[in-house]
């Protein structure tokens, strides 16, 4: 290790440096290969933490790490930027959004400074800058709260709530035309809406529909399990007796 530098700095970059240059599969990658590996290990860091995995934890934020390195070498080579210069833009903008920190000023709307920035960096409009390749449950959220700043928003839970019976009238009649182009399209204003409905009553979606897949995988798992002789060979009102032994034992 100490070959490589002295410091947790100095030998992380030069290990990339080195990979970069002797690897052929680090060689041939491009920040589009890459790309890919930096969204996986960013939901590894979620799921050591939401299973309270210091350990884990600690190595999947060395492999998200990683991959910051890799972008910025990648950037480096093109001589647009490298890992240093992502340390300083990090602080400076970090410094910048703790006024309250680093100034002795009130403390600040972080929603206020970030739409300065986005002003400033040439992005006008209120919904510029949200990521098109965020999941899409996060995105509706995020676009959402944007919209809200403005006032676009309803008072309370009761508009959500009537606009979420509207959208499942608009999914049932799309179903009855058995027009696919228009089924999608309701679908994906149902889903919308239940977003919108989450973030009114502060439930974060993107978890709590995680949260539900492991819900379900549990019951599952034990509809499965005490499925005799088999799975198929239950019938629908059998298969739901046994999901409701499940609900009722907690899992």
């Amino acid at each position: 290790m100490t070959a490589l530098g002295q410091t947790p700095y100095d030998r992380i970059t030069a290990l990339m440096d080195r990979l970069r240059a002797d690897c052929p599969w680090d060689r041939e990658q491009t920040f589009e290969t890459i790309a890919p590996y930096t969204v996986e290990e960013s939901y590894e860091v979620l799921d050591a933490v939401e299973r309270k995995d210091l350990v884990d934890l600690k190595n999947e934020l060395g492999d998200l790490l990683f991959q910051v390195l890799f972008h910025a070498k990648m950037a480096s080579e093109i001589n647009a930027f490298d890992f240093a210069d992502v340390c300083d833009g990090l602080v400076e903008k970090m410094v910048r959004r703790h006024p309250h920190v680093f100034e002795g000023a009130p403390v600040p709307d972080w929603d206020e400074i970030k739409a300065a920035e986005r002003k400033h960096e040439g992005q006008p409009k209120t919904l510029d800058g949200v990521a098109t390749s965020l999941p899409a449950l996060m995105r509706a959220e995020k676009l959402q709260k944007r919209a809200a700043k403005r006032g676009f928003d309803w008072p309370d839970t009761h508009g959500p709530v009537e606009k979420l019976r509207e959208e499942i009238e608009e999914v049932s009649e799309a179903v009855r035309t058995q027009d696919q182009t228009e089924i999608e399209a309701e679908i994906g204003d149902l889903l919308f809406s239940v977003v919108n409905l989450a973030r009114k009553l502060k439930v974060e979606p993107e978890a709590a529909l995680r949260r539900a897949n492991d819900k379900f995988t549990r019951r599952f798992n034990a509809v499965e399990a005490g499925a005799i002789p088999s799975l198929e060979a239950l019938s629908l009102d059998e298969m739901e007796t046994l999901w409701q032994a499940a609900k009722r034992d907690g899992l």
